[in-house]
């Protein structure tokens, strides 16, 4: 599929801007997807060149972070496996099952992080006490909510970041360094099974990825400066953005 030069020109701008919005509080996809559907592309071909793309910004956001300190991919490998393995599930099931109810039901939960990150007035950069074992945690968030994103994808951010702060006790900051972190693993995982199952188109993908890879930089840098005060209201907002996106289109 050829698109025309000032179509990809502004593929790569969306890219650039969701990659940084994508650093501090999830949610890319609510740019790119679209973007790519109203280029032309077929849904599962877009979803497939979406990971292409998102696999880029993640996995630099995830850099950022660790060399700011703020995560240990190493150490992570685990649940980050988990999250993969999750993703590559969801994506060769989304093109057998019919995910109308699932996607139906989205939206709702959308609102409730949202409400959950706007109205807790303790929630800041300072870890609190987990409500869940890490053991516990990486056998039940990462690979749901990478199941998740190799099905639908939209909110995948939100909910590892729900998970974080919500169940390890994780501050606003750490929290999205490894949310970050499992996005990449989710990406990459559904990513390898779209490459076997779809037709990505690499080289949209590629240009695309390399802007979310510059935009990521800058949101890691803007979250690692301010913190709580920008992923907070973030958070929020791309979470009603979602919901709004999926119930009304």
């Amino acid at each position: 599929m050829e698109l025309a030069g000032e179509v990809v020109a502004l593929l790569v701008l969306v890219a650039f801007v969701a990659g940084t919005v994508d650093a501090v509080a999830g949610g890319g996809g609510l740019l790119v997807v679209p973007a790519l559907l109203l280029a032309g592309l077929p849904p599962v071909a877009a979803l497939a060149t979406n990971k292409v793309q998102a696999a880029w910004g993640s996995g630099g956001a995830t850099l950022a972070y660790a060399r700011a300190g703020r995560v240990r991919p190493l150490a992570q490998w685990w649940p980050a496996l988990l999250a993969a393995l999750g993703a590559g599930v969801g994506a060769l099931l989304a093109a057998r099952l019919p995910v109308a109810a699932l996607e139906a039901a989205i939206p709702a939960v959308l609102v409730g992080v949202a409400l959950y990150f706007g109205l807790q007035p303790r929630l800041s950069d300072q870890d609190r006490a987990p409500r869940l074992s890490q053991r516990a945690f990486d056998l039940a968030v990462p690979p749901a909510v990478g199941l998740y994103d190799g099905l639908l994808g939209p909110g995948a951010g939100s909910f590892y970041m729900l998970g974080f702060v919500g169940l390890r006790g994780h501050g606003l900051l750490k929290a999205t360094a490894h949310t970050k972190l499992l996005n990449f693993a989710s990406n990459l995982g559904s990513l390898l099974v779209f490459a076997l199952v779809a037709e990505p188109l690499w080289l949209l993908g590629l240009l695309m990825g390399l802007a979310q890879l510059l935009g990521a930089q800058v949101g890691a840098r803007l979250a690692l400066r301010v913190g709580a005060r920008v992923i907070r209201p973030l958070i929020v907002a791309v979470s009603l953005l979602l919901a709004l996106r999926l119930l009304l289109f």
